[in-house]
């Protein structure tokens, strides 16, 4: 037996077919500059024309580096200015992407730029001033809403696919939903009122798209994830609340599917219907979103989030009544609007902890994203193949596909004017720049299943006519009452006998002849009068009936007018109430932000301060030991220096006394010489020396060396006296001056 062993292999699946043209379309970049915070700011940037920007350098930057500067100039595809709306912006920006998701095309619309730069209220916007998210789902359920199928008609299969359910499965499955949603989940007390779409968009301001398909039908899928420290995260998936021990969400991961695309495997996607019913999951899913304050935003976002909008159509059958059941024939389009986090510089929020972490992976993706775009840019430029680093980041990898060629790719850079932000806009600037040199395949269009056109229009105009048919069969019977045919019967004239008594009887027939047709033309006559009565009882009471109801229409036109004033009036007020509700929401959200802050600087002063209280009392026990160390030491070098005085005078009396002791020898020989004729006479006594001990006053200490030193306390002036003037002192005793003569002489 020979064994096949290429059948033993896993077959390859089949690639999604690349498209074979070779038309591509650069991505477009817009550029929209949000108003100064204050009047007073310095402004960094200039709207030169509807495509082009000038950058001037701030002038505390022009000091630092020494007059070294110049002015940038950057083009966009369109810029849009301080003034421009939001329906201006998505008239240029969103509302071809939203053709395109009808024509079964998908796209890609993300916003980028610093933090605090205004990404998020272009993609939200704010009551009154509605974004490209709910402008987006407006336009779409004003297109499709005629032609959208029945709940649960389309079924997400789990693996990025669409089935399509029998009207009886889908039935069951509508019921099997409402039963389980009438136990509610959560208390009544958690649920809030989110924000209506009333709210965000006014209906003048309302978009819709004519060339809508109206042989197929259609349905939206809505779903919503966070990209957030790298690690992908449901907001729209109901976890069970446990406020003792909240768990954390679960992270989803991306898989490709049988096309090779992208997708999250286990994210919730929810069929809405209407545009309040998609704001409301969108709001559902926000109140999710991870947001911090920074010390440049209030609200920053630390997160990137993804709303992803599902369109799926199928066409109807042959008759225009039902969905052909044909999975192949389902077409998928989807819309990613993207709003990436601001990149930011620790030096600046001064971000600590886990503000810090998430800056670090926000700026890491939003560098991987650059990088993704740099390689394109060379590989397309330079003909290389390098590979592209989509794996790098969650970001790029889920939307690699786009920039493969499966759908246009829009990129709305936000820019904030001032002056501090100069070094971060010029670093977007460049990224926008490199950016519109990136082409992306234009998607073709998709084949769409042969049948004749006007199928529902067809089976619609049937309809009508069947069901004014049947008003028509069963509306009144126009059989003759037997009451009525008795006294038309009574009426006539009598019948004449009609006995035949012999067979040549030429009389009887023919007055019985006579008698009939005059009843018979009594009868047509008869009938005749009661039927131009009966039409006009009938116009009367018809007349009569048609007074009455216009008249209760009228009284109910009022009574509508009324309740519908009614009906306003509450809308007004709930919706009032609505958003009030969310201001408070939004305003308990920064206070508990503002708390947090407070309590974290309230517990960094009082660490400071004990701080500071610690190196006080240090600093006073430093200067009490410091003041000791100096009287110690002061009382120390008083001692030395006393003692070395006084080894000093010493030293000088010692001196002195030998100088006195010379003299005294000299004045002594002198002395001998001058008298030696006379004979010798009688020396006087020899001065002593000065002893240490017993003639010096004082005190007596040992020294270092092992001698002894004389610590006086009285002072003492040595004298020498020559023996000559000791008579002329006799004789002049009294007299002070002849004796310091004496001394100074000697």
């Amino acid at each position: 037996v020979l064994v096949d062993h290429r059948k033993a292999k896993t077959p390859r699946r089949p690639g999604h077919k690349k498209t074979s043209n070779t038309e591509k379309d650069p991505v477009g970049v817009y550029c929209r500059i949000r108003p100064l915070g204050a009047d007073d700011e310095e402004c960094c940037v200039e709207m030169i024309s509807n495509t082009t920007i000038q950058l001037h350098p701030p002038d505390g930057l022009k000091a630092n580096r020494n007059g070294d500067f110049k002015e940038t100039q950057y083009s966009f595809k369109k810029v849009f200015g301080i003034q421009t709306t939001q329906k201006e912006l998505f008239e240029d920006v969103a509302k071809p992407l939203i053709e395109d998701l009808i024509q079964c095309k998908n796209g890609l619309l993300f916003t980028y730029g610093v933090t605090g730069s205004g990404k998020t209220f272009t993609m939200t916007g704010s009551p009154g001033q509605g974004g490209l998210l709910p402008r987006s789902l407006d336009m779409l359920f004003n297109s499709i809403s005629p032609y959208q199928a029945k709940r649960y008609v389309f079924k997400p299969d789990d693996k990025n696919g669409l089935e399509i359910q029998s009207q009886v499965d889908a039935l069951l499955e509508r019921q099997k939903r409402e039963n389980m949603q009438s136990v509610p989940k959560t208390p009544v007390s958690r649920q809030k009122a989110d924000p209506e779409f009333a709210d965000m968009i006014s209906p003048e301001q309302a978009c819709k798209y004519d060339s809508v398909d109206e042989d197929s039908s259609y349905s939206v899928f809505v779903s919503y994830i966070e990209i957030y420290n790298n690690y992908i995260y449901d907001l729209l998936e109901d976890a069970p609340f446990d406020p003792i021990r909240p768990k954390t969400p679960q992270s989803k991961i991306l898989r490709e599917d049988q096309n090779h695309n992208m997708y999250v495997a286990g994210c919730v996607e929810v069929e809405v219907k209407s545009t309040e019913e998609a704001f409301e999951v969108f709001w559902k899913g926000q109140k999710k979103r991870r947001i911090a304050n920074t010390q440049l935003n209030r609200e920053s976002s630390r997160s990137h989030s993804v709303f992803i909008v599902k369109l799926a159509q199928a066409p109807l059958d042959a008759d225009g009544d039902h969905i052909l059941q044909d999975k192949n024939q389902v077409n998928v389009s989807q819309l990613c609007l993207v709003d990436l986090a601001g990149s930011e510089r620790t030096s600046r929020t001064r971000a600590e902890g886990n503000r810090l972490r998430e800056a670090g992976n926000i700026n890491q993706s939003l560098m991987t994203l650059r990088t993704c775009i740099e390689v394109l840019r060379e590989n397309q430029m330079c003909g290389t193949n390098k590979m592209v680093p989509y794996r790098d980041s969650k970001v790029t990898h889920l939307f690699k596909n786009y920039f493969d060629g499966e759908g246009k790719v829009r990129m709305i850079v936000c820019v904030n004017p001032k002056a501090d932000d100069y070094d971060e806009t010029m670093l977007v600037m460049r990224f926008a720049e490199m950016t519109q040199e990136v082409e992306v395949a234009r998607p073709v269009d998709r084949a769409i299943y042969a049948l004749p056109a006007g199928r529902r229009h067809r089976n619609q105009a049937f309809k009508e006519e069947l069901s004014r048919r049947l008003e028509e069969r069963g509306g009144p019977s126009n059989a003759d009452d037997p009451e009525l045919m008795n006294q038309l019967i009574d009426s006539l004239p009598a019948l004449p006998a009609c006995e035949l008594l012999d067979a040549t009887d030429d009389q009887t027939l023919p007055r019985l002849v006579e008698v009939l047709e005059r009843r018979h033309r009594i009868r047509q006559m008869m009938t005749k009068q009661f039927s131009k009565s009966m039409l006009q009882d009938f116009d009367s009471n018809f007349s009569a009936k048609e007074n009455f109801i216009h008249d209760q229409r009228g009284k109910l036109g009022e009574k509508d007018k009324v309740i519908s004033s009614q009906k306003t009036e509450l809308e007004r007020l709930e919706n009032k109430s609505k958003t009030l509700e969310y201001k408070i929401d939004i305003l308990q959200k920064t206070t508990n932000i503002y708390e947090e802050d407070k309590r974290s600087l309230q517990q960094e002063l009082e660490t400071r301060e004990q701080r500071l209280h610690r190196e006080l009392s240090e600093r006073k026990r430093m200067e009490q030991r410091m003041q000791g160390m100096v009287a110690d030491t002061k009382h120390k070098w008083e001692k030395e220096c006393e003692r070395r005085v006084n080894a000093k005078q010493l030293e000088m009396q010692n001196q002195l006394w030998v100088k006195d002791e010379k003299l005294k020898q000299l004045k002594a020989i002198v002395t001998e010489s001058s008298s030696g004729s006379a004979g010798p006479t009688e020396r006087p006594d020899k001065p002593q020396r000065p002893s240490r001990e017993k003639d010096r006053p004082g005190d007596v200490f040992k020294t270092r060396g092992g001698g002894q030193a004389v610590q006086f306390t009285d002072i003492e002036t040595l004298k020498q006296e020559c023996p000559t003037a000791s008579s002329s002192r006799k004789r002049r005793s009294g007299s002070g001056t002849d004796d310091q003569e004496n001394r100074v002489s000697c």
